[in-house]
Formats: C-alpha cells, structure tokens, sequence
C-alpha cells in the first residue's frame, strides 16, 4: 500500500510540452532538488477533467513563484494530449507538462490505476525535492479538486518540510500568513 512519506518508484515517459512542438521525456530522476505535484486525471476530452486542469492553468504562476513543477497524468497518449491542448479552449491554458502514462506503470506505481479500464482515478501527490511523497488526495469519479485549495497544502508541507521540528497541523493556518 502506498503511503506517506514514501519514496515513488522511478520512470520514464513522454510527454506532451505545451509551447513546444517536440515532445520531451520526463524522467523522475530530473524532477529531484524541487517540489513536483502529480496530478492525475481519467483521460483526455471528458467532462470534469479539463476544469480541474484549466484551474490548474489558471494557478500556474503561484506555483511557480514557489518552485513546485505541475504533471497532469493520464493513460492517453502524447499525441492524444497534444490534441485535446490543440482543440479544447480550457486546455489550451496550460503551460505544464501532460505527461502519457500508456504502459500503466507510473498510475500503477501511485496505486491510482483502474486495471479493467486501463484509466487513472483522480489522484493528486505532492512529492517533496527528494522524490518523497507528503500529499496524497484520491477522489472518486465526478468529485473534482481546487488548485487554490491543493496550494495551501504545498505551501503547508514546504513549511514543515524546511522546519522539520515544527507541525502545523491547525486546519485554519495559511502558508505565510497564518490564521485565514
């Protein structure tokens, strides 16, 4: 069973990189030394999907100002996400990398794989700079998630992460800025 504070499993796999023509490989052996979510969807061209990943779009820049790489995952293909980024308004928005998760293996890895559809539930994994995860949020089938939300929790990990002494386990404590 995966849990907390466990290290995920290597891979390797391509990627579609929006603003580029090529696709890159992603490797995590490269996603080391910073703060990486994981966000994994069903698939490509469906209903709830693409308004988590356009709110993801739409955060992108604070997650940025604090060194945290975004991945939305799903077992579609590269050229498949390239298509949905090509022809979907909301998905045109992002700026991180789609990773293609065809073989099942990294859904596999983070225990989000449904075997008898071959798709990923919704899982969401924050993975600190030592390729350990510290967040891990699994929803069923039309429950979406918010990147707001989701961003306090990066900033609250990253706090305790750099004072590894101190919790912060107060459900109203904002990253920076105390009560909310």
């Amino acid at each position: 069973m995966l849990q907390i504070n466990t290290k995920i499993s290597p891979f390797r796999s391509t990627a579609f990189q929006p603003g580029s023509d090529d696709f890159i490989t992603v490797d995590s052996e490269d996603l080391k030394g910073k703060w990486n979510v994981f966000f994994f969807y069903p698939a490509d061209f469906t209903y709830v999907c693409p308004t988590e990943l356009e709110d993801l779009a739409d955060n992108y820049n604070d997650f940025q100002k604090m060194g945290v790489d975004i991945y939305g995952i799903s077992t579609d293909s590269h050229f498949c996400h390239k298509a949905w980024y090509d022809s979907s308004e909301a998905i045109g928005k992002i700026q991180y990398p789609l990773i293609s998760d065809n073989t099942f293996s990294i859904s596999r890895s983070f225990e989000v794989l449904r075997e008898e559809e071959g798709r990923a539930e919704r899982g969401t994994f924050v993975i600190d700079p030592d390729g350990v995860i510290k967040v891990m949020e699994i929803t069923c089938e039309g429950v979406g998630r918010d990147a707001e939300a989701l961003l306090q929790k990066v900033k609250a990990v990253s706090y305790t992460h750099l004072r590894a002494h101190e919790t912060r386990e107060d459900r109203g404590w904002r990253g920076g800025g105390g009560k909310k």
